[in-house]
């Protein structure tokens, strides 16, 4: 089971939502008290005036940080490049996916860690 599978097993707990393309999912300072989990589509995260950017792809999950850091402000902003399907999990949802599937969390830490070795790949 990867964490795509877990976010669809999820997603019938949680709530899933539908973005059209160039729908703006969160805008940068905003506030963050959800992360989100990609079932279908692409979705464009982008930074500091768009210098910095990256394509989320289907299964990953971003916006991880709402979870975990008090009174969160979102660092960039998500678009919609596709078509999209996303679960929305507050932290009460992530609690219950860590507590229920303890491996959800190894899955999540492989997600973010392997887009964080893609990024510094691309500051070479």
């Amino acid at each position: 089971m990867n964490a795509l599978d877990t976010l669809r097993a999820l997603a019938s707990q949680g709530e899933v939502r539908d973005y059209a393309p160039d729908d703006l999912i969160f805008k940068a300072g905003e506030s963050g008290d959800c992360m989100f989990g990609l079932l279908q589509g692409s979705v464009q995260l982008s930074w500091n005036g768009e210098a910095g950017h990256e394509q989320i792809k289907e299964g990953d999950v971003f916006g991880a940080g709402a979870l975990v850091t008090p009174d969160h402000r979102r660092y960039g902003n998500a678009k919609a490049i596709t078509p999209c399907r996303i679960l929305v999990m507050n932290r009460e949802k992530f609690l219950f996916a860590v507590q229920e599937s303890p491996m959800f969390a190894i899955e999540l830490l492989s997600s973010i860690d392997q887009r964080l070795r893609q990024l510094k790949d691309c500051l070479r």
